[in-house]
């Protein structure tokens, strides 16, 4: 069974049984590229049988081929009753996990299946913002992801529009473009069912369409593309950087970066979060579409945030808003890097091995206390030190 977007392009092959399960099956991800799920492949894992993923360029006639990914918590494909616990998440390419978050969210709406619920371990922030792609949380709650992390909330399936527009255009919608993927880079909706999420790849609504670019210190600092409300893409508006030599921060603000993104996700990732980023310096510089770039041993923020955040400081001679500034984009440093220090934290913890029960944040101690008064220390002094930047 293979189904196609609006466009006539193959996003999903499926391979069912006699009894409405999957034998197989294949999504297309943002790349073009393809991920595979194999149901019931072992029984080799913490909570018994699982299902496969598959990552490979094409879908194969019959069979499995390409990489072999992770496992996820097997389902009932022809019943579905819950969102499964996936094992490795990081291991994932780029939009994996919400593609096939997205196929089970459409097999549970033609089912019929009411709210359903995730019991797994940590569930982050990541998760979190994850599903708000494919399903709507419930109840109505003031601040959800607090309640998602207690285990306090269902989910009912309500899977998007997924669009292939161009071999480098992916769009996603449901009522309104929410997602853009664009050379790989990801364009957010700042809002998702009353959620508002840190979106410096941002959608925004334009006359007839969206508009997609980058935003810090909530204002736009370059726009990249304009579509029409259909997902078609109407115009190119980005424009590559100027070269320009990269420009070192001292390692200070960096050990602030990295506090805040320890601060802002669960405790018991928090130690490993601040490991792994002791792997990496921090510079500014030239990057083409984004706002950030993370290689071997570095992380680049763009020189737009730099030129941002001079225009501010300029404006703004009293000290207490200048720390406060200082502070915002010390802050939006720590939301461009956070997914993935959190993904390198999470793949350091199973190399390890070293979790023998599924953390929680209850199982935060009072040396985790200590360590976030420590972290407010170098957040400070992050402050201090980016400041100083800007006066040389």
């Amino acid at each position: 069974m293979q189904i196609v977007d609006r466009r006539g392009t193959l996003v999903t092959v499926l391979r069912p049984t006699a009894t409405g399960s999957l034998e197989g099956a294949w999504v297309r991800i943002p790349d073009g590229s393809w991920l595979g799920i194999e149901p019931r492949a072992t029984r080799d894992a913490p909570w018994g049988w699982s299902d496969r993923l598959w990552h490979a360029a094409e879908p194969p006639a019959n069979g499995w081929q390409g990489a072999r990914l992770t496992l996820f918590e097997a389902i009932d494909w022809a019943r579905i009753d819950r969102i499964p616990v996936l094992g490795e998440p990081a291991r994932l390419p780029p939009g994996g996990g919400t593609a096939v978050l997205n196929l089970i969210a459409a097999r549970a709406a033609e089912q019929g299946a009411g709210p359903l619920a995730y019991r797994g371990p940590y569930p982050t922030e990541q998760l979190f913002l994850a599903l708000l792609e494919s399903f709507r949380y419930e109840p109505e709650v003031p601040d959800p992801l607090a309640t998602f992390v207690a285990g306090g909330l269902t989910w009912r399936p309500a899977p998007a529009e997924r669009l292939f527009v161009g071999d480098d255009l992916y769009v996603q919608r449901r009522e309104r473009i929410e997602k853009v993927v664009w050379r790989g880079i990801t364009y957010y909706r700042p809002e998702w069912q009353g959620v508002v999420r840190h979106a410096p790849r941002r959608v925004v609504d334009a006359p007839g369409g969206v508009r997609c670019g980058l935003w810090a210190l909530a204002r736009p600092l370059e726009d990249a593309l304009l579509l029409r409300s259909d997902g078609d893409l109407d115009a190119i508006l980005a424009e590559e950087p100027a070269p320009s030599a990269s420009r070192p921060l001292l390692a200070e603000v960096w050990t602030g970066v990295a506090a805040v993104v320890a601060a802002r996700g669960a405790a018991p990732l928090a130690p490993f979060v601040e490991s792994v980023a002791q792997a990496f310096s921090l510079e500014w510089g030239p990057i083409a579409r984004d706002l950030v770039q993370i290689g071997r041993g570095r992380v680049r923020i763009s020189g737009r945030l730099r030129d941002a955040l001079a225009a501010g400081l300029a404006a703004a001679p009293a000290t207490a808003d200048r720390a406060a500034l200082g502070l915002a984009v010390i802050a939006e440093m720590g939301a461009l890097v956070g997914d993935a220090l959190r993904a390198r934290a999470q793949a350091e913890i199973v190399r390890l091995g070293t979790i023998e029960r599924p953390p929680s944040l209850a199982d935060a101690s009072a040396s985790a206390e200590r360590s976030g008064a420590e972290r407010a220390r170098d957040i400070t002094a992050a402050v201090a030190a980016l400041l100083a930047d800007l006066a040389d």
